[in-house]
């Protein structure tokens, strides 16, 4: 571990910065109905951000920087590169969606999604409370701005002003709760507020009343049970692009916030926030399988999924300190990291072949639009039915594995209660299941609506058929990445 002031820690984030300014100077001038110039300059960006990243994640070293406010390690440069990956991945799937429907009569997009990513960064490496903060704030104002881009739209309009007034009240909820825990330690450093807690020399009451209110803050980030209103309704109003952008890459962020507040900096406390966790993770998985099983519309059924997921992470989360040991605890936080990164990996394809069916006037969201995909394209029908059947959890998809550490990381505890959790999440999965191959279902034996043939540009084409070959190969070989996640965590606990 180094600890000492360098620029170096956060090189990444300063080319993002100055590249997403640059690029939205440059967009001014830039004609072309696809944005051309602007999308090619944002993917360079991206790719070379990635590599910087890469090689930041692969030299497995810790820098604290700029006075202790970041901290760039495995865990923090692995989860980065997973997120500018994704958010390119994203832009491909993208822009024909997009220009079809008068979305880049600006750069906005590219230039919002680069902004986005830099909140990202920033909620992934912070070491402070503030810093954390407004890496969320950067975040979380570029979306409600992406989801508002279709200024035409009704739908589009009315998940922007719900996202706004809803995500408004949870950063109160964080921010306040990281205000006490401020006022109960003295220190908005992540690893000083862990020594003052450790120490037993604060009010226990006060951290707990602080506590409540940074879960509450951090579960609407998560988007689980109760806090998951907003999920349904902004991934059904949001244009599908914005929705993959909002589903995929800050699920990453959200899970490094987690990690840097609860267990970095609040872990002497974690009986009273597992237990929350846990509560949070059995309505989640309650109600993300239930609700998802009433939804024809697609996109609300994969929000409600997605909030079941969530439900997931949340499990591996709370099982990492049992009676006061940690000895499980890389164990359960790798399974957990494990989980979101395939997860991403998982809604990207799905997605993308949602984008990819859908045409001018026409956004193909219905699960009803999917009926006899596989005569009309059995490629993009296979890809989606892999990435549902891994959703579900069926092997020997990368999501079965996923599912798989998570209640490995439980069981191991020993623990009665994490077995009974155990058994509950694989009876939620099996009610889970119903769902998604329900739209299987539909895509192999119901008659097409439409014997449209189904186009795509060669870089969507190319770009989703390698995204669902690493669902399916990552399912068969799951060991690289699941060590890399191990390693990671340990890395991260360690310092």
């Amino acid at each position: 571990m180094i600890e000492k002031l360098s620029w170096i820690a956060v090189f990444p984030e300063i080319i993002l910065c100055v590249m997403a300014c640059a690029i939205t100077l440059v967009d001014l001038g830039v004609k072309s109905r696809l944005r051309t110039t602007t999308y090619a300059l944002t993917l360079l960006t991206l790719a070379a951000v990635a590599g910087l990243q890469y090689l930041y994640a692969s030299s497995g070293g810790t820098l604290y920087a700029l006075g202790n406010l970041v901290v760039t390690d495995a865990m923090g440069n692995w989860l980065k590169f997973f997120a500018t990956i994704a958010v390119m991945v994203t832009l491909v799937y993208s822009r024909p969606y997009a220009a079809d429907r008068d979305m880049l009569r600006g750069g906005e997009l590219f230039s919002l999604s680069l902004f986005s990513l830099l909140g990202m960064f920033i909620m992934i490496s912070g070491n402070n409370f503030l810093v954390i903060y407004l890496g969320l704030e950067l975040l979380t104002l570029s979306s409600y701005a992406l989801v508002a881009l279709r200024r035409d739209h009704v739908l589009a309009t009315e998940a922007a002003m719900k996202y706004f007034v809803l995500g408004a009240l949870a950063s109160g909820f964080l921010l306040y709760g990281l205000s006490m825990m401020y006022g109960a330690t003295g220190s908005l450093n992540v690893n000083e507020v862990f020594r003052a807690t450790n120490s037993g020399l604060i009010n226990p009451q006060v951290l707990t009343f602080g506590l409540v209110f940074v879960v509450a803050g951090l579960a609407f980030k998560l988007g689980v049970v109760p806090f998951h209103m907003w999920i349904p309704d902004v991934y059904h109003g949001a244009p599908t692009a914005v929705t993959l952008m909002i589903g995929g890459a800050p699920k990453l962020a959200a899970f490094a916030i987690v990690i840097r507040l609860l267990v970095e900096g609040m872990l002497p406390l974690w009986f009273d926030w597992q237990q929350m966790l846990m509560l949070l993770a059995i309505a989640s998985l309650l109600v993300g399988n239930l609700a998802a099983i009433m939804q024809t519309n697609l996109k609300r059924m994969l929000a409600f999924s997605t909030i079941a997921q969530m439900g997931f992470v949340l499990l591996g989360l709370m099982s990492g300190v049992v009676q006061g040991n940690v000895y499980s605890a890389a164990n359960a936080y790798s399974s957990a990291m494990f989980y979101v990164v395939t997860y991403v990996l998982t809604t990207l394809a799905s997605f993308g072949v949602i984008l990819l069916l859908a045409r001018e006037g026409f956004e193909s969201e219905e699960i009803a639009d999917f009926a006899g995909l596989n005569q009309r394209s059995p490629l993009y029908a296979a890809i989606m039915a892999i990435c549902l059947f891994s959703l579900a959890g069926i092997p020997p998809l990368v999501g079965f594995y996923a599912k798989l550490s998570v209640l490995q990381a439980l069981v191991a505890t020993g623990s009665t209660l994490n077995i009974a959790l155990a058994v509950f999440a694989v009876i939620m999965s099996l009610i889970g299941a119903f769902y998604y191959l329900r739209v299987v279902k539909v895509m192999y034996f119901d008659e097409p609506i439409t014997a449209a043939a189904v186009s795509a540009p060669l870089d969507v084409r190319a770009v989703l058929s390698v995204n669902g070959l690493l669902v399916l190969v990552l399912g068969i070989v799951p060991g690289g990445l699941m060590t890399l996640c191990a390693q990671a965590i340990v890395q991260m606990l360690g310092t």
